[in-house]
């Protein structure tokens, strides 16, 4: 009995090695089996791997196209300017004699305080807000937009200055009667913008001398102050013309996007503390916006990629009528494998390898030729398309799941047939 133990062990240890190879050799013929059908059968596996390659190439593309658009807008949109701040009036205060600490209406002093207790804050700038009418030249006036501004009121909203120079901080403290036109009113006043240097216009009768043309950087879609015919003059003199203190709005750039939404609510606390209880003020800043143009840029995208899905479906269709017919031409040879031991499990798994082959290829090629066109862009251009690796993931794995899906319904018909009636089959 003490030696017969052992000599048991020894042929259950063998019986498992066994067992253990032939599921390995299965799996590995299994493979070669699905190889050499696609070797013998080429031309047919190419074409309908050639739907796979076209869908995975589009959703690569789509997302490439989606995130490119996306990353405009967004650009876009940022030069207007997301760490900018503007601060409003919105009514319900007057402007009485109690003094300007407690008056509803925008101050510099308000602006002034908002700086003392924040100094993150970069740029700041009141508008002051007028018009008057202008001679345009041939006894045409018209009504222009006149705006006082302090020299950072270029960088807050991204003025580019084509000809000339923008006023500075010893322009503003001397108030100097110095004046930056808008390109259109150059143009249409003077010809030209150059022509506009130094040439001398009359805002309600003070003389002023155009130092500067500007533009803004970026279409604003009417959303500024700005108007096409607008000019800039320091805000120390527009006081004076005036007559009064009060502004229209101020506005307040952050060294920062992230500072932005917490020193917006701090901004409008500061200001409403220097005013009556029932006067009301809006900080608005292009946070928001910028947060509601990338989930719709992200919605869009995904939208595109469901419809370029489609063609990866189409493609797996493909892949379905392929894999039936090859198994009603290889009917017998099914059944010449089930005659000698083979399982529905493995003539099954053989039909979903060879289907998870042709989409994994075609997967594979569409996914190089997705990417060489924006690889291509990047390589011979100065466009910096964006490249998202997770839509090649994404892509791959759509086509390997496409491929067993639409391979089952095949595999699971080559695997029910009967094998004598498939010896049979002429």
């Amino acid at each position: 009995m003490t030696t017969l133990a052992p000599n048991l062990s020894a042929p259950m240890a063998l019986g498992a090695a066994m067992r253990t190879a032939r599921r390995r050799m299965a799996a590995s013929e299994v493979l070669a089996i699905a190889i050499d059908s696609f070797h013998v059968n080429r031309g047919q596996f190419l074409l309908t791997a050639l739907g796979m390659v076209i869908g995975t190439a589009s959703v690569i593309l789509v997302v490439t196209i989606g995130l490119t658009g996306k990353q405009f807008i967004l650009s876009e949109i940022e030069k207007i300017g997301t760490n900018e701040i503007e601060l409003e009036y919105g009514g319900n205060g007057s402007a009485g004699s109690e003094g300007n600490n407690i008056n509803g209406y925008l101050t510099r002093e308000d602006e002034r305080a908002v700086l003392a207790q924040l100094p993150d804050v970069q740029y700041s700038s009141p508008v002051a807000e007028m018009h008057d009418r202008i001679g345009m030249g041939g006894g045409v006036v018209k009504e222009s937009l006149v705006l006082g501004v302090s020299p950072d009121y270029r960088f807050i909203r991204n003025l580019l200055v084509p000809a000339g120079r923008f006023f500075d901080d010893l322009d503003d403290s001397a108030h100097a009667k110095c004046a930056v036109v808008s390109e259109t009113f150059a143009r249409r006043r003077f010809g030209s913008t150059d022509d506009a240097l130094l040439r001398e216009i009359r805002i309600r009768e003070v003389p002023f001398t155009i130092i500067g043309v500007f533009r803004q950087s970026v279409s604003d879609f009417g959303e500024s102050e700005i108007a096409d015919e607008t000019i800039l003059i320091p805000y120390s003199i527009s006081r004076y013309i005036t007559g009064t203190n009060e502004v229209k709005q101020i506005y307040f750039s952050m060294h920062s996007m992230s500072e932005v939404m917490s020193a917006t609510s701090e901004i409008e606390s500061i200001v409403h503390a220097r005013h009556r209880p029932n006067s009301v003020y809006h900080a608005v800043n292009l946070t928001e916006v910028l947060d509601l143009a990338a989930t719709i840029a992200n919605i869009v995208t995904a939208v595109l990629v469901l419809v370029a899905a489609v063609t990866l479906t189409v493609g797996g269709v493909g892949i379905m009528n392929i894999m039936l017919a090859t198994v009603r031409s290889r009917i017998r040879e099914i059944g010449i494998r089930k005659a000698l031991g083979a399982t529905r499990l493995e003539i099954k798994r053989q039909f979903l390898c060879e289907s998870l082959l042709i989409s994994l290829s075609g997967g594979i090629v569409g996914s190089l030729a997705g990417l060489s066109l924006p690889l291509s862009v990047r390589l011979f251009t100065s466009i910096d398309l964006p490249i998202n690796i997770w839509s090649v993931l994404i892509a791959l794995l759509s086509a390997a799941t496409i491929g067993i899906l639409f391979g089952t319904m095949p595999a699971s018909r080559a695997a029910r047939l009967d094998p004598i009636d498939a010896l049979k089959y002429e």
